[in-house]
């Protein structure tokens, strides 16, 4: 019987955990959706996270000074690219502005761009740019902040 009984505790202690994790995971979800995340300002902070911290959007559409560090005047305003590729291919030398989406002049547009990687014409973006496949719901918080910052001039 003691040979069962140390497995069995083991067992009974991993359930356990697999349980508490599940349900505070559960609940991290279930309060995000519980707030609502629907206002403007949260969407904003949320589209500012996941265009700096997730996508790093800054690494090719904004300049960096001589010693390496961004530009904050010239935040997301567009740079030329410091790399190249190796051999031949399509390639945009250089990320356009994206603080305010010149580019993009609807919502729904930019939207869309970000959710299948195509421009509103069907053309796909061209290398260095990933073909995002963002969802709908981060597609809209993006948009929310690259709109929220001052266009180039």
């Amino acid at each position: 019987m003691k040979k069962l009984t140390l497995p069995l505790t083991l067992s009974l202690a991993a359930l356990a955990a697999a349980t508490v994790v599940t349900t505070q995971c559960e609940r991290a979800a279930g309060s995000s959706v519980a707030t609502g995340d629907s206002s403007q300002e949260s969407k904003v902070e949320r589209g500012k996270h996941l265009v700096e911290n997730i996508a790093m959007c800054a690494d090719c559409h904004s300049a960096r000074l001589p010693s390496g560090e961004f530009d904050k005047g010239k935040w997301l305003q567009g740079s030329p690219l410091g790399f190249k590729p190796l051999m031949e291919m399509p390639w945009n030398p250089a990320a356009p502005a994206i603080a305010g989406l010149p580019t993009l002049p609807t919502d729904e547009q930019a939207i869309e761009f970000l959710m299948t990687g195509k421009r509103p014409s069907g053309v796909p973006v061209l290398p260095p740019m990933p073909p995002y496949r963002l969802k709908r719901d981060e597609a809209e918080a993006v948009v929310a902040y690259l709109r929220s910052l001052k266009p180039a001039a």
